[in-house]
């Protein structure tokens, strides 16, 4: 297997490197930077028509692409220490807090990210800022519905640390690179963000 990465601050292709340093597997890795626009170049398009990173060239030469179902399949691999629940309830409720990271914070904070930062600014893409700085509130939003889930169970999705944990790591890391740190009140949040960076793979 080939993992097509990228560096920090990229947070899907930081979410495939966490999970494989809690699993412990040793992902083979080729860099995309981003930066130069290497990712729209035609030899990666070559490898994902879609442009972006991660993306997973199985041995048999086909392609996983997303970072969730990339995490999926390597956890299919190795089973073991799972992150993705074993029980029905842990099972679904990772799943529920998976969807809720991706459609409620990182929706809003993506938006903020392609209409109103410096870096999207060269991008050949109409932006509306208005609209973009409208999603920060959104974000706050979404970083406030965590807190109160955190003020209940140490991790996000119970009391194991699970995928949910890895997506709300990466997204609250780009947020605070684009300009949405967390705020001083959500004190669950702050400490939990406090004990995810203090395990060794959130280095990766």
């Amino acid at each position: 297997m080939i993992l097509y990465d990228s560096p920090n601050p990229a947070p899907n292709p930081r979410r495939v490197r966490i999970f494989a340093a809690e699993k412990g597997i040793d992902l083979p890795s080729e860099t995309v930077s981003i930066v130069t626009g290497e990712h729209k170049a035609p030899a990666f398009l070559g490898i994902n028509p879609r442009g972006q990173t991660p993306a997973l060239q199985l041995d048999d030469g086909s392609v996983l692409t997303e970072s969730v179902a990339i995490c999926r399949y390597l956890e299919a691999l190795y089973p073991e220490a799972t992150l993705f629940g074993t029980t029905p309830a842990e099972i679904g409720a990772i799943e529920m807090w998976i969807r809720r990271i991706e459609l409620v914070l990182m929706e809003p904070i993506g938006k903020v990210w392609v209409h109103t930062h410096p870096f999207t600014a060269r991008l050949p893409i109409q932006r509306f800022p208005e609209y973009g700085e409208t999603n920060r509130s959104r974000a706050l939003d979404g970083f406030a519905m965590c807190d109160v889930a955190l003020g209940q169970s140490t991790w996000l999705a119970g009391d194991a640390f699970s995928m949910a944990d890895i997506l709300l790591l990466t997204t609250v890391d780009f947020a605070a690179f684009i300009g949405i740190p967390l705020p001083d009140n959500l004190i669950h949040l702050r400490a939990w963000h406090d004990r995810v960076c203090a395990r060794p793979s959130a280095q990766a």
